[in-house]
This record gives structure tokens, C-alpha cells and sequence, in this order.
């Protein structure tokens, strides 16, 4: 506490932290923990779907109840009876692999729910472009890196508005679902998946929209400049900046 209110400037991460700290200090500045490298911006990509044709959502992430994959998979249960031919991809591990496979083969997903081990970061970055979105419904994330991947790749991205997810996710390149209780979550987040499945001018929209956050945004260059702007304030409070 005492730190707090003695520092010139606060960074935090998400809007649940700054809630905490405003008592404290009010020279408060949203900073993202996460970042992208300009090599992973090599490209535009276009819409670049499996070769399957199948839609594909995408989880990447450690498998903790914290992230909330339960209500993800309950979720795709409802979306996949109306789409019997959507893949969920769930990329990781943790201490909820086994409850989590033991959902998918009591509801009988098994042919759509593919649980993948951890992979090195350019598959993954592959499994990304041949996605069409990215699921993330991380109950408690102080970043959440992986929705910035996924942002970088030109995907729409589902979750929720907690932690640093919420801070990512805005309604220009994603869905930002707002937790009121588990029965409301698990279905606007199925009908987010049919929105984004029925419409392909909708994913390709948001995921522009996406890429272009990310590289304005989240590029560690971007970053780099948005910190020296807040030491600068930080050593010289209200003194015109164009002047330094």
C-alpha cells in the first residue's frame, strides 16, 4: 500500500487491477503483459481454412479449472448439434485433461473434440491460421497471451470479460462475453460460435480488425514506445511532452 501510493506511475494489466489500486494512486496506465514479435507479423494472412473445410475453434492454453474449458465444452455441445461437422481443437495439458475427456466421451464428442499436447510455438501459430476462431473463456488470466496470438493471426476471439482477456477482447474483433452465471455464459457463447460460423464476412472483418490491434497495439515495438511515453510522464507530470 505504501508503494502504491508513493510511485509515480502504475502499470497494470487488466481493469480488475486498477479497481484495486485507484484508492491508492490515481496515475494509473493500462500496460499489456503480452506482446507480439515483428516476425510473426511476416505476412498478411488471408482466410486460410483446413483443408477438411470444416470450421475449426481452437483452445490453446494449460488445462486448469481456472480457465474455464468446462463451460467451453459445454458450450460446443450445443453449437455442434446444429454444426455435427465443427472440430474443437484443444491444444495443452493440465490437471483437468481427464475430466475434460471424460465430458467429451460421456456427451459423445469424440469425433469432434481433439485433445493435441503442447506444442512448439510455430505449430501452434499453425494451428491458428487454419482455425477460424479462437475459444478463451479464462475465468481468472491476468494477461491471457494467447488471445494476442491469436488477435496477431487475423482470428476472432470468444471470451470473457475478466482479467486480461477482457482487456484484449473489444467488439470490433471478437466476443466479449459478460459472466452473469454458468447457464448464461455456456449459451452466448454457443451463439457466438453460430454467429461466426454462419458468417464468413463477419470472421474475415473481425479478424482484420484484430491484426491491425495487435500490430498498432501489442507489437513489442508499439510497447517499447508506450512505456518510454509513461517513464517521460512519470519524470515530468504535465509538462507538454513535445517539448522533451
Amino acid at each position: 500500500k505504501k508503494g502504491a501510493r508513493r510511485a509515480a506511475a502504475i502499470l497494470v494489466c487488466n481493469q480488475e487491477t486498477k479497481q484495486k489500486l485507484h484508492r491508492y494512486n490515481r496515475s494509473i496506465f493500462f500496460f499489456p503483459v503480452n506482446g507480439i514479435s515483428p516476425e510473426e507479423f511476416c505476412q498478411e494472412p488471408a482466410l486460410r481454412p483446413h483443408p477438411d473445410g470444416r470450421f475449426r475453434i481452437l483452445f490453446a492454453g494449460r488445462l486448469d479449472p481456472i480457465k474455464g474449458l468446462g463451460l467451453g465444452l459445454r458450450a460446443f455441445e450445443i453449437f455442434s448439434r446444429k454444426f455435427p461437422r465443427a472440430i474443437f481443437e484443444i491444444v495443452g495439458s493440465g490437471p483437468e485433461e481427464t475430466p475434460l475427456k471424460k465430458f467429451v466421451a460421456g456427451r459423445g464428442l469424440q469425433s469432434n473434440v481433439n485433445f493435441i499436447r503442447w506444442l512448439p510455438r510455430p505449430e501452434l501459430f499453425r494451428k491458428m491460421e487454419q482455425c477460424d476462431m479462437l475459444l478463451f473463456p479464462s475465468l481468472r488470466d491476468g494477461g491471457g497471451a494467447v488471445v494476442v496470438e491469436a488477435m496477431s493471426a487475423g482470428k476472432p476471439v470468444i471470451g470473457l470479460d475478466l482479467g486480461g482477456p477482457g482487456f484484449h477482447i473489444r467488439p470490433e474483433w471478437g466476443f466479449k462475453i459478460s459472466p452473469q452465471n454458468p447457464a448464461q455464459v455456456v449459451r452466448d457463447m454457443a451463439e457466438a460460435m453460430e454467429k461466426l460460423c454462419l458468417d464468413e464476412g463477419l470472421r474475415s472483418s473481425l479478424g482484420r480488425a484484430a491484426r491491425r490491434r495487435a500490430q498498432e497495439f501489442y507489437a513489442w515495438d508499439r510497447l517499447g514506445e508506450r512505456l518510454f511515453d509513461i517513464y517521460r510522464e512519470a519524470l515530468h507530470p504535465g509538462l507538454d511532452q513535445s517539448s522533451l
